[in-house]
C-alpha cells in the first residue's frame, strides 16, 4: 500500500512539474543501477524542489534527507514519512537536536543494506550560486558508516547535477545530469579513514563540477556570471557553458519572441485567487531558494481544486460539453504559458 501511495504521489508531482517547468532536460539516466544500494549525491541550488525534480525523474523508489525544520508539526511529519522523507538536523536547529542524527544515520544504513536508494545533498545546504561547494562530512559518514556496519554491502554513488536557467523564475528550464557510477567500496579503507574520505569527496565533487554549471567562487565569480547573463547563455547546456567559463570565451546568444506572454494574462485571470494568494505569500519568503518550492506547492494543491470548482460552476450554468471545453482550454492556456515562455537569465 505504501509503494502504491508513493507511486501515485510521484506521478501527481511529476505531472505538476511538467506544467510548472518550461522544459526538464534529463541526461545520463542509463547510469542509474536498476538494483542494489544507490546513493544519489545531488547539488543543491534551489530548496525542496531539487529533490522533487530528481526523485520524479528517477526509476528508483528513493528515500531522501531534507532539512528538519519542515518536520516540526506531527501531522506533517507523518505525511512526509509516507513519501520516504527523513529529517536531517543541523546546528541551526539547535545543538541538542544534532544528537537525533545518530538515529537518522542508522536508518540510512539500513535503507542501503536493504538494497534501496537514498538521496542526499552533500553540500549540506542550499545556495543558488552557480558553483559546487565543499562536500560535507555527513555524506561520507553515511557511506562509510553503512560499509562499517555491513561489511558485505556494495554501495553505488551516483552524482547528480541540477541546473536551472534561473532559479525562482516561473516558468524555468531545468537540466538534470546523472553522473557515472562510483563504487564507494573502492574508496573505503577503515585503516586510513581520513584519506578515504578525501578521495571519495574529491571524486564526487569533480563529477558535480561537470554535471552542473560550475563557476569557481573566487574574485572573478561575479564578473564571469555577469558576462554569461549579458550574453543570455542557456545555462542548461552544461558542457558548453562550462567550456565558456574555463576558456573565458563567452559567445552563446539566445533570441526570439516570448510567445508565452500571449498566454500570461488569460492564465492569471483564470487562476486569479491562487495567483493573488501567491503574491501575498511570496512577500514572506526570506530565501530566494524557496520561491520555487512554495510557488510549486501552491500550484499543485490550489490550482487543481480551483479549476475543479470553476468547472463545476460552468457545468451547473451550462452543460457537460461546455464544462469539458473549459477544462481543455484551461489546461492548454496553462501549458502554453509554461512551455512557450522565454526564461530570462539572472
Amino acid at each position: 500500500m505504501k509503494k502504491l501511495w508513493y507511486n501515485f504521489f510521484k506521478i501527481y508531482v511529476q505531472t505538476g512539474l511538467f506544467f510548472y517547468t518550461k522544459k526538464i532536460k534529463i541526461v545520463g539516466k542509463k547510469n542509474i543501477p536498476k538494483k542494489g544500494a544507490v546513493l544519489f549525491a545531488v547539488n543543491h541550488p534551489n530548496g525542496l524542489i531539487d529533490s522533487l525534480l530528481v526523485t520524479t525523474n528517477s526509476p528508483r523508489v528513493t528515500h531522501y534527507l531534507v532539512r528538519a525544520a519542515i518536520f516540526k508539526k506531527p501531522i506533517v511529519k507523518k505525511f512526509l514519512a509516507t513519501l520516504n522523507l527523513m529529517p536531517i538536523y543541523r546546528i541551526r536547529d539547535g545543538v541538542k537536536e544534532l544528537s537525533k542524527n545518530t538515529e537518522v544515520f542508522n536508518d540510512c544504513y539500513d535503507i542501503l543494506n536493504k538494497q534501496r536508494a537514498l538521496m542526499i545533498f552533500p553540500e549540506g545546504s542550499h545556495d543558488k550560486r552557480r558553483t559546487i561547494r565543499t562536500i560535507s562530512k555527513g555524506f561520507t559518514r553515511i557511506l562509510f558508516g553503512a560499509l562499517e556496519k555491513y561489511p558485505d554491502l556494495k554501495i553505488t554513488v551516483i552524482p547528480v547535477g541540477v541546473t536551472y536557467q534561473k532559479a525562482g523564475q516561473y516558468p524555468c528550464k531545468v537540466a538534470i545530469h546523472y553522473g557515472k557510477p562510483i563504487l564507494a567500496n573502492d574508496f573505503y579503507n577503515p585503516d586510513e579513514i581520513n584519506p578515504s574520505i578525501k578521495k571519495i569527496k574529491n571524486a564526487v565533487s569533480s563529477q558535480l563540477k561537470e554535471l552542473s554549471v560550475h563557476i569557481p567562487f573566487d574574485e572573478n565569480y561575479e564578473t564571469t556570471l555577469q558576462r554569461l547573463n549579458d550574453h543570455k547563455v542557456d545555462f542548461t547546456n552544461i558542457e558548453e557553458v562550462n567550456k565558456m567559463v574555463q576558456s573565458g570565451n563567452i559567445y552563446a546568444l539566445k533570441s526570439g519572441f516570448n510567445y508565452g506572454l500571449l498566454f500570461k494574462i488569460p492564465f492569471i485571470l483564470n487562476s486569479l485567487i491562487p495567483w493573488i494568494l501567491w503574491k501575498v505569500l511570496s512577500k514572506k519568503i526570506d530565501e530566494i531558494e524557496f520561491v520555487d518550492t512554495f510557488r510549486f506547492g501552491i500550484g499543485i494543491t490550489l490550482l487543481p481544486m480551483y479549476y475543479l470548482i470553476q468547472t463545476l460552476v460552468v457545468y451547473e450554468v451550462y452543460d457537460s460539453i461546455i464544462a469539458g471545453i473549459y477544462v481543455a482550454i484551461s489546461l492548454l492556456v496553462a501549458l502554453s504559458y509554461s512551455k512557450l515562455s522565454t526564461t530570462p537569465t539572472e
